[in-house]
């Protein structure tokens, strides 16, 4: 008996096609209520192709469709970011980016997140403003900023971040863009997130904003008014943080897991510091109401 005759090879075809591409969503996904709405929709898409294959019910198909159909629509609504990020990336062709594999420019060693650090720490304590961010495997583009800043494409040091961050210096208002070891450009305009603009200045708005819209990125703020310490991952913002505190956090995100997520890292670690800290600001925390209670954040840039 030949067993091959009774299986379907579209059908073996559209199972493996499916399950590759639910196994691509899931392994992407981190927050646990993006999971949770992923999975409702999922089972929503499942029983509509279960009920139109198998079940003679014209009335229910109709329902479930209907269903689908305005979960779809909300889900394009809540995820329009995430959207957007995944048809930049099919159009370009990124697709290591896209099933998260790293290239070997974004490989950080230990003398980078000691400078990085470093740097951030006497920045701090001079008051000077400063923003930079590390590209952990997003594979950023000029075309992702507003301005894409100047060419540098050096080696990172802490030095050299200090000189791009001088008050008297023409590139000290933007952000610059660290890739694995070095420098890449510096200047850049990041776009501002939507969320938190009363509380928080013009840099803390962009590096929400780009950790936002990539995942495999982060930002270390350092307020100009304050000159306190934060760092942003995912659209989320830890502040204020020490010099010490930015270099464990620095070790977990891109020391030991380049590409990873860093929410996980920011959230188990969290737990020893103070409570102001790590509030998504999607959605309402109990956290949440501590950040305009520890200082005044809302500096902007001169």
């Amino acid at each position: 008996m030949n067993l091959w005759g009774f299986i379907d090879p579209r059908l073996l075809l559209d199972v493996l096609f499916a399950s590759s591409l639910g196994f691509l969503l899931f392994s992407r996904v981190n927050e646990p209520r993006t999971l949770w709405l992923l999975r409702g929709y999922l089972f929503l898409v499942s029983l509509a192709w279960f009920v139109q294959r198998f079940a003679n019910l014209p009335i229910t198909s109709k329902l479930v469709d209907a269903l689908v159909l305005a979960c779809s629509l909300s889900l394009a609504i809540l995820w329009q970011g995430e959207l957007r990020r995944l048809m930049e990336l099919l159009g370009t062709g990124r697709l290591a980016v896209l099933v998260g594999k790293p290239q070997n420019e974004f490989r950080a060693n230990e003398s980078t997140i000691a400078h990085l650090s470093e740097a951030s720490g006497r920045l701090s304590q001079s008051r000077r403003g400063a923003l930079v961010v590390v590209d952990m495997g997003s594979d950023l583009r000029p075309e992702d900023f507003l301005y894409p800043g100047v060419p540098i494409d050096a080696q990172l040091s802490t030095e050299l971040l200090l000189s791009l961050f001088a008050s008297d210096t023409p590139l000290h208002d933007g952000a610059v863009l660290v890739k694995g070891n070095r420098i890449v450009s510096a200047g850049v305009i990041l776009p501002l997130s939507r969320q938190g603009i009363s509380r928080y200045g013009t840099r803390h708005l962009a590096a929400l904003g780009i950790t936002e819209r990539f995942d495999r990125c982060i930002c270390v703020v350092v307020s100009e008014e304050t000159g306190t310490l934060s760092l942003a991952s995912q659209g989320r913002l830890e502040r204020p943080i020490t010099s010490s505190r930015l270099l464990d956090l620095l070790k977990e995100l891109i020391g030991s897991s380049i590409g990873t997520s860093g929410t996980k890292a920011m959230s188990t670690s969290g737990s020893n510091t103070s409570k102001s800290i790590v509030a998504p600001l999607v959605t309402k925390s109990h956290s949440s109401s501590n950040f305009g209670s520890n200082s005044s954040n809302n500096e902007t840039l001169p």
